[in-house]
């Protein structure tokens, strides 16, 4: 058998059984040792190819769309340095859980460390943020070859797909020539059945024995929380609401819980915790016994405080994802699906109405009407973006948020309404890279979609807005641009003026409207409120890409968060003496 033919059988078998374990979509970059994937993966007709020429803003880019489709995206890309371009988008993925296939060409063994041009060392390049790595052998179209790489095939996708999800790694050598033969049938090699390995696994569900020692321990506790972090379950708020019911304990709902919106009953969620929790005398007063906490941590610092403020509360995690309990207060940690011990919990508990309860409602609405109150102006502020979102984005959208201050303003001002409006951030390892390319990746979902993100940010992923343009997906973008690093205006190295703009408000004054231009987006510098609205209605009613920018002030944005957390500490504080 010729070359061509043997690299088309092998590789060809690959990617047909990629295709087969429900791989759906590919992100390529261009380059030429990965020739043989590429053009596979191109010729394959169930599967749909996306191509990103930056390596980092295309591994981002699979990101956002296997977090959006909930399933595995592969990334592919030449040898060398580009390898080493996808890793940060790699280390998001595993720390944040979201399911990925990175597949690097490489160059043959022959041709490493001999100063072969393009050949870096890329065994086990991203280290401990791959789930599984291999290196897979040269191409040979032998049965048990073909049986070897179409096994390979479904292992990758199945371990990343498996609880809890994350990115795996498959090194590909490839000697010249580099071009298969494309006119044999390239999908028979080794196929015998539907699928050459099937994985399945179901939810991990808890002891029964287990639930009823915390139904027992529970009972009578009426000082108690549920927690909520960011999580993409969606089966969660529904048996979360009910659980709450039964126990008659409050939820502190992250924003990116997907608790705040939704159909889901929102009777028992409390969303203004981040401001009232600020207040000394609410944290030593509401002290809790216990707390039930699902997801990852929560985007409020002020309930981390709170939470090592109160040592002796038994703090209960429940998650199937890896360790993520940073407080080291975590009395137990129930390594089960969140939503199967939700559902064995409500058959075991039903507690009778209480103070506690009420106590921390009306802490809830005091501070929303501070919050709406103080932190609504005629000009335009930072976080008044985010009380506007609701009302202008349709149903079935997606809201992603950029770290940094963004994301904090999207805990204190997106408050719980009836919109199925789905949140994302990429909360793994809290990056300012690459969120442009994440969110443009979810877009590609086919539902509207907005990113709210700081002008730094924005910046730092220019790159990512050319997928955008090839491939017209429908985003848009509030760029909040308070020229620099608005975050660091509220940590104490702000007291340090001598270097504080230099080192850490680090101004860029960058004028974005060419770029979008370039990019063959339209672009908007908003001035008023009723601008701001009409401009975001018309991104997410039309096609392609629109970007809104807020400008703000850096100083003016310090003073009215410490005006709201102010009014709100006074307006708690008149309640507790009430």
């Amino acid at each position: 058998m010729a070359d061509g033919e043997v690299l088309g059988a092998y590789v060809g078998a690959f990617v047909d059984e990629l295709s087969r374990s429900d791989v759906h979509h590919t992100v390529i970059c261009p380059g030429s040792r990965s020739t043989p994937l590429a053009m596979l993966m191109a010729e394959h007709p169930e599967l749909k190819v996306w191509m990103h020429v930056d390596e980092r803003s295309a591994a981002y880019f699979a990101l956002g769309m296997a977090k959006s489709r909930r399933e595995p995206v592969a990334i592919l890309c030449s040898s060398g340095t580009a390898a080493a371009n996808f890793f940060p988008a790699i280390v998001e993925a595993y720390e944040s859980h979201v399911p990925l296939i990175v597949l690097t060409a490489d160059r043959p063994h022959e041709l490493r460390d001999v100063g072969a041009p393009q050949a870096i060392d890329q065994l086990k390049i991203y280290g401990n943020y791959v789930k599984w790595f291999t290196e897979m052998a040269l191409p040979e179209s032998s049965e048990e070859m073909l049986r070897y790489v179409r096994t390979v095939a479904g292992r990758a996708a199945a371990t990343a797909l498996t609880v809890p999800g994350g990115p795996v790694h498959l090194n590909f050598p490839f000697r010249e020539p580099l071009v298969p033969n494309l006119s044999s049938d390239l999908w028979a090699s080794g196929r015998e059945r539907h699928r050459y390995v099937s994985v399945s696994e179901g939810r991990r569900k808890p002891d029964h024995d287990l639930i009823r020692k915390f139904a027992d321990e529970l009972k009578g506790i009426e000082q108690g929380l549920i927690v909520c972090g960011p999580q993409d379950d969606s089966a969660l708020p529904e048996v979360i609401t009910r659980l709450a019911e039964k126990l008659q304990y409050p939820v502190l709902a992250d924003p990116l819980s997907q608790l705040r919106s939704g159909t889901c009953d929102k009777k028992w969620i409390i969303d203004g915790y981040d401001a009232f929790l600020r207040d000394e005398s609410v944290t030593e007063r509401y002290v809790p016994k216990v707390i039930l906490r699902f997801g990852a941590m929560p985007v409020s610092k002020s309930f981390m405080k709170y939470v090592r403020k109160h040592p002796q509360s038994r703090l209960i995690v429940v998650d199937d994802k890896r360790w993520r309990e940073p407080t080291q207060l975590a009395s137990d940690r129930v390594e089960a699906d969140p939503v199967s011990f939700c559902e064995a919990l409500i058959c075991e508990v039903n507690h009778k109405p209480n103070d506690w309860g009420k106590a921390w409602f009306r802490l809830n609405e005091v501070t929303k009407e501070q919050v709406l109150t103080h932190g609504v102006e005629d000009s335009l502020s930072e976080g008044q973006v985010f009380a506007e979102l609701p009302e202008l984005m349709p149903r079935q959208s997606i809201l992603f948020v950029g770290n940094s201050m963004p994301v904090r303003d999207f805990d204190t001002f997106f408050m719980k309404n009836d919109l199925d409006i789905c949140t994302m951030a990429n909360r793994g390892a809290n990056g300012i890279d690459g969120v442009v390319s994440s969110a443009i990746g979810a877009s590609s979902l086919g539902v509207p979609l907005v990113l709210v993100i700081g002008d730094l940010s924005f910046y730092h992923d220019l790159n990512g807005l050319l997928a955008a343009k090839l491939y017209r997906l429908n985003v848009t973008i509030v760029v909040i641009n308070n020229n620099g690093g608005g975050i660091f205006s509220f940590l104490p190295q702000a007291r340090e003026t001598d270097h504080f703009e230099d080192l850490f408000g680090t101004p860029t004054d960058l004028e974005f409207g060419n770029a979008v231009e370039m990019y063959g987006g339209s672009f908007c510098s908003v001035e008023t409120w009723p601008q701001f609205r009409d401009e975001v209605k018309r991104g997410v009613s039309s096609q392609g890409l629109n970007v809104v920018e807020v400008r703000t002030k850096r100083d003016e944005n310090t003073r009215l968060h410490h005006s709201i957390w102010e009014h709100v500490s006074r307006a708690v504080g008149k309640g507790l003496m009430d």
